[in-house]
């Protein structure tokens, strides 16, 4: 998660249609889950959503916003047919070529090269819209393993995806789309295990 300060720069409203992605995959049932919520609020509460979740970017080659964060929240708002998102940059890296900008980006924590196999690639594999996004169902899983509790919020960057890496040896992919909420009572346990002990966020047993 990427943190505001005050000294960030003034909100503006971008189409999410120019909004670049900087990671390969998203959890799909996450997307629906929020999309639920965006169909369950009307009107002001719409708005409120949005100034809630403004998105970070930072501005990259040709002056194009690339978001560092909430990516699931835009894709669900892409389905959704909404228009465009607040968003905030945080830095203007348009002068820089476009392979200094990726390194620049992945040095600072803010780009996730792996692919839905949890396989890292290369730079130019990034999709240049949100609508591209791969389904990685570990991430779904993690998602839904954090809202249950089985780990803590952290400020590290992309914790949903490293608790993805760690539930993917270890929970089966058939049994994610057989029986999800069986899937999450099995990553739960393994979530509190002291397996998962090096993981931001973990909840587990206090260490002896």
């Amino acid at each position: 998660m990427v943190r505001m300060t005050s000294r960030d720069p003034v909100i503006h409203t971008v189409p999410i249609g120019d909004l670049r992605p900087t990671q390969l995959t998203i959890g799909l049932i996450e997307v629906e889950h929020r999309r639920r919520a965006w169909r369950e609020a009307k009107g002001k509460e719409r708005e409120e959503m949005l100034v809630e979740h403004v998105v970070p970017a930072v501005l990259g080659p040709k002056q194009r916003h690339y978001m560092i964060d909430h990516h699931h929240l835009v894709r669900a708002l892409h389905e959704e047919n909404a228009k465009g998102v607040f968003v905030q940059v945080l830095h203007d890296y348009s002068r820089l070529p476009k392979s200094e900008f990726w390194i620049v980006l992945d040095q600072h924590g803010w780009v996730h090269t792996y692919n839905a196999e949890g396989v890292r690639v290369g730079f130019d594999a990034m999709p240049k819209h949100i609508a591209k996004l791969e389904d990685d169902p570990y991430r779904s899983l993690a998602g839904a393993v954090r809202r249950a509790g089985g780990f803590a919020k952290d400020a590290t960057p992309y914790v949903e995806f490293m608790w993805a890496s760690f539930f993917r040896s270890r929970v089966a992919k058939g049994d994610i789309a057989g029986d999800f909420e069986g899937a999450v009572d099995d990553a739960l346990k393994l979530a509190r295990g002291g397996d998962a002990d090096y993981l931001p966020g973990w909840c587990g047993p206090s260490r002896k």
